[in-house]
């Protein structure tokens, strides 16, 4: 069998696909947008990735996730995660945490020994406590924003959060930060104004959704990561996930 990153490396030469693979990436978060992120960076060559979820694959999942299959229902999403990486890759080292970040689990989560993490968690209040944490541990982060109540990929954007000015969460989060001395964030956001036709009666705070919109959220992130991975000089850290691409990667 061929190697399996051959047409990656391709495009990137050996020297850079063995940076890829010598990273360490944390993603918080199975759902629509963490799953499909994960999914990626293996298949870009990250070869060690934990994953931090405590729920199950749910029918109403089936719409949006790539851990969710009919077969799946009722397992544990990084169970089948953990399955289907390793399916793409035995090679890869894969990290399962089974809980939920709080500010009581917060200290379990060793964050200065990964190169990046990804923030795919749905509530604001453990965003905010996860952004804290990373600034303090020195790690380069991207925390995605609302995706839910959108339709159209084409409108994800990913800058500085004071840039997302369509999105509550985002100015909720960038109100909190700004209360702890953090002015800067690297966010994926959508400019789309958010809209639904119908409320569920049995569930009115859930949020509508789409197969292509957290799918693309999941997958941009996903490159975001590595092109900071890549292209960080040792030495420098990437704080905050701020910084342009190279030249010939930059994406207008």
């Amino acid at each position: 069998m061929k190697n399996i990153y051959e047409r990656t490396q391709m495009l990137l030469g050996a020297d850079m696909l063995r940076k890829i693979q010598s990273k360490k990436v944390i993603v918080f978060g199975m759902g629509g947008v963490g799953s499909y992120a994960a999914e990626a960076l293996i298949r870009a060559g990250i070869r060690n990735i934990t994953m931090v979820d405590d729920d199950i694959v749910e029918p109403s999942d089936l719409n949006r996730m790539v851990a969710a299959l009919r077969s799946t229902i009722g397992r544990k999403k990084i169970d089948v995660m953990e399955e289907r990486l390793w399916d793409i890759n035995p090679d890869v080292t894969v990290t399962k945490l089974d809980q939920r970040l709080d500010a009581s689990s917060l200290a379990g989560f060793p964050l200065e020994d990964y190169d990046y993490i990804i923030d795919a968690i749905d509530e604001l209040p453990e965003k905010i406590l996860l952004i804290q944490a990373a600034v303090k541990a020195r790690t380069s982060l991207i925390s995605v924003m609302n995706t839910g109540n959108r339709f159209d990929p084409v409108k994800l954007r990913i800058g500085d959060i004071r840039k997302a000015s369509v999105c509550t969460m985002a100015k909720n989060i960038r109100k909190e930060l700004a209360g702890l001395g953090i002015k800067q964030q690297k966010v994926l956001f959508s400019i789309e104004e958010p809209h639904r036709e119908e409320i569920n009666e049995d569930e009115p705070g859930v949020s509508s959704s789409i197969s292509f919109v957290p799918s693309a959220a999941g997958i941009l992130v996903a490159a975001e990561a590595v092109k900071d991975l890549i292209f960080t000089v040792p030495g420098d850290k990437l704080l905050f996930g701020i910084k342009k691409p190279a030249e010939r990667f930059r994406v207008e």
